[in-house]
């Protein structure tokens, strides 16, 4: 089979194509075809080893992705061979054929298609679980959202829409809060053209509920410096490079809370309760009120393109890596 492989720590032109054995599914391992492959901002950091896992080398990139199932190990009972199914692999994704955990997967719902599953269980898991049970958001309350044109940040505005919040979008472009007011933003903010802090503090005086931010750098200041009194910044990541330093006053002056969302630990420490988040959202995408939106589907052989679009934040939502499409 081939697979995408990290032989090298580096950037994405470090990575090669090769041909490798296909796996064997051992107890409690589901073997699976891979048609498609989300890509998400952790992966331009695992082949760089500047994530939280590093895999031995060499190894293929990819954390979620969506295929059928070609064989089951010992042990293995909610799965069979022909069953479409859609789950977390941490890594591995960008290749042919992988071995996933039983209990990391999940079956594909009908009438979802296989991009649609490779792009849908990171980012609406993780927002889900941010505002669920990181934020406790509540009809009515506010909710600001940083990088609201990215995977999570879409996730997030559609998400606080569907749970009651007042959305207000953020950022570097008035195409990517366009995108953003299509997910259902009522405010939008463009800090490449308004400074956030000056914005928010004319907008919203009494200062905002909840920061969903995976963004980071000098933002997550802004941010916080506008929590309305019991607000909640949920810490999500850093795409915009640097991990911002924040003075520890402002929590103590706002009477905020500043609450790390860890979604990959979240899912291995609660499993159940992830279990309920996934099935919650598959009811709100059966409703209609999640419209999970593609940037771009690359080819299996484009995937330094693929990455880029992460790294350059060019990216309108997910981007999918086409595998083994049918």
């Amino acid at each position: 089979m081939r697979a995408i492989l990290c032989k090298e720590l580096g950037p994405a032109d470090k990575l090669v194509i090769d041909d490798i054995p296909s796996p064997e599914a051992g107890k409690g391992q589901v073997k699976v075809k891979v048609k498609a492959a989300g890509l998400n901002f952790p992966d331009t950091l695992i082949i760089e080893g500047k994530y939280q896992i590093k895999p031995e080398l060499p190894f293929s990139p990819g954390g979620e992705m969506a295929g059928e199932v070609i064989a089951v190990g010992e042990g293995v009972q909610r799965f069979k061979p022909g069953q479409r199914v859609m789950g977390l692999t941490g890594y591995g994704a960008f290749a042919e054929e992988i071995l996933v955990p039983e209990t990391n997967l999940i079956p594909v719902p009908d009438g979802m298609d296989d991009q649609t599953a490779a792009a849908f269980s990171m980012v609406y898991g993780t927002s889900y679980h941010a505002l669920k049970q990181r934020a406790n958001i509540q009809p009515g309350e506010t909710l600001l959202v940083l990088g609201a044109s990215g995977g999570v940040g879409l996730a997030a505005v559609e998400l606080g829409k569907a749970m009651g919040a007042t959305v207000i979008a953020c950022a570097s472009s008035a195409d990517k809060l366009a995108v953003a007011k299509e997910a259902g933003a009522d405010d939008l903010i463009n800090y490449a053209e308004e400074d956030l802090k000056d914005a928010l503090k004319q907008r919203y005086p009494k200062g905002v509920d909840v920061v969903y931010d995976p963004v980071g750098d000098k933002y997550t200041e802004a941010a916080i410096r506008n929590m309305a009194w019991n607000g909640r910044l949920l810490v999500v990541g850093f795409a915009a490079g640097d991990i911002p330093k924040i003075p520890a006053n402002l929590a103590l002056l706002k009477g905020c809370a500043i609450v790390g969302v860890f979604w990959g630990a979240f899912t291995q420490k609660e499993p159940q309760t992830n279990v309920q988040n996934i099935m919650e959202l598959f009811q709100l995408y059966g409703q209609g009120k999640l419209k999970p939106r593609i940037s771009e589907v690359f080819a299996f052989e484009e995937y330094e393109r693929a990455l880029a679009a992460l790294t350059s934040r060019t990216a309108k939502g997910k981007v999918v890596l086409n595998v083994a499409p049918d």
